[in-house]
Formats: C-alpha cells, structure tokens, sequence
C-alpha cells in the first residue's frame, strides 16, 4: 500500500507519463469552465469602472496572464533547482514543457499592457519599470528556451538552463514590487493578500476565475508537452517502445 502511493516514484519518466496522462482531461475541463465562468462574470455581470469605462475588462486577461508569466517562471527554477540538486531526468522535462506557456503568458501580459495603456495612457509604451522587467521576463523565457534547443546533449541542456533560470528569478521581485521601488506610470495592486480588494465583488470574482482558468490551462499544457518530451528523451528504452506498440505507433 505504502508503495502504491509514494510520489517519488513518479519522479521516474515511465512512471509519470501514465499519470500525466490521466490527469489532463481534467485539467482541461477546469481551465474551460472557469474560463467560462470568468468571461460571463466580468464582461457581462461586472459593471463599468467609472474611471476607465468599458476599457478596463482587459484585465480579466491582462492581469491573470501577468500574474501567470511570474508564477511559471518561479515553478521553472524550482525544478531547475531540484534537477541541479538530485540530478532527476524530470525536472528538466517538465521546466522545458513550462516555458513556451510561460513565455505566452509574458507575450500576453505585454500585449494587453500596450491595449490597455493606450488609450489610458496615450501611448502603446513607455520603458515604465514594470513593463521593462517584464520584457526582461519575455526574454528570460526566449533565452531558456534558445539555450536548450542549442545544446545536443540533454542533460547537459537541462544545467545549462537551469543555471540561467536560477540567476534570472531575480527578476521577479523586481516586477512586483516595482511599482513601490520607483515612480512609475503603472498603477498599484488592486488585488492584495494583506488589504481589502480596491473593486468590486464582481470584478474581483471575474478576475480570479480567469486566473484559475490560465492556471488550469497551463498545467494541461505542461503536462501534454511533457509527454511529448518524455517520449523524444526516452525513445530508446524499454518503457518507451512498449508505450509506443500500445498505442499502435
């Protein structure tokens, strides 16, 4: 029984793939009807910021991509730091399945941004602090990727791009609290674990289905580019070839 439920045998390829598997139907069904319950709260239910108008609704996608492209990228130097540590083949598997979702979320945040500051803003950019350390961020996760798509050799790859993502986390503290560090034109947290929400209910509700939504998506999507990368990785062994006459490959 105690074997049957031990995690750390699934830090073995052969034994997470199976499990990886299972788990991203539901993963998938909780990404679309979270995503559903967030768009019909905030582009439908919530009402109209008295500032910003109807413009403000971008941040039902802004915001949750933006908190998402940090979030990703801090679970990357995790398994970079535990692959450096205990040397397990997937942690660099799974940091190498994370980053083009990562870097979509950066690519999101950005875009959004520039809608978003243009018409509140008059302009699609400024080099405001936050939106250069998360351009920064953008090509962190261009860089990590780049750099393992470079190296033959995987293992090496994965130590290579580890040590780059355990340098550039710093970045992350730097985009969320640059908005107190310096004087910029971004605007504050509206949502904070230690002061009441500066919105409405709704808005508030909105904004957190969408963010589990996103997160729900990424995971499913990690968790089918990590199959893929397993099966590359892993193809000559026995674990792989039996998978693969299975399915009729």
């Amino acid at each position: 029984m105690t074997d049957r439920f031990n995690i750390y045998r699934y830090a073995a390829p052969s034994a997470f793939y199976p499990l990886a598997g299972a788990m991203v139907p539901w993963f998938a069904a909780a990404a679309v009807l979270f995503g559903l319950a967030g768009l019909w709260l905030g582009m439908l239910v919530a009402p109209t910021d008295f500032q910003q108008g109807e413009g403000y609704r971008i941040i039902f996608i802004h915001v949750p991509a933006s908190w998402m492209s940090m979030f990703i990228y801090l679970v990357m130097a995790f398994w970079a730091a535990i692959g450096l540590a205990f040397n397990t083949r997937l942690s660099g598997m799974m940091a190498q399945a994370l980053a083009p979702t990562g870097a979509l979320m950066a690519f999101l945040s950005l875009w959004t941004g520039a809608l978003w500051g243009k018409p509140m803003w008059g302009t699609w950019w400024v080099w405001d602090a936050r939106l250069t350390s998360e351009l920064i961020l953008l090509f962190l996760y261009i860089g990590y990727m780049a750099l393992v798509a470079a190296i033959d050799d995987p293992r090496r790859a994965d130590k290579a791009g580890g040590l780059l993502l355990l340098v550039g986390v710093v970045n992350i503290p730097i985009i969320y609290f640059s908005v107190k560090w310096w004087n910029t034109l971004h605007q504050g947290a509206s949502v904070s674990l230690t002061k009441s929400p500066s919105m409405a209910a709704t808005m508030l509700w909105g904004m957190l289905l969408m963010a589990l939504c996103f997160w729900m998506y990424s995971i499913a999507v990690a968790l089918i580019r990590v199959r893929t990368i397993m099966l590359e990785r892993e193809r000559n062994t026995d674990w792989v070839r039996e998978t693969l006459e299975g399915d009729g490959k």
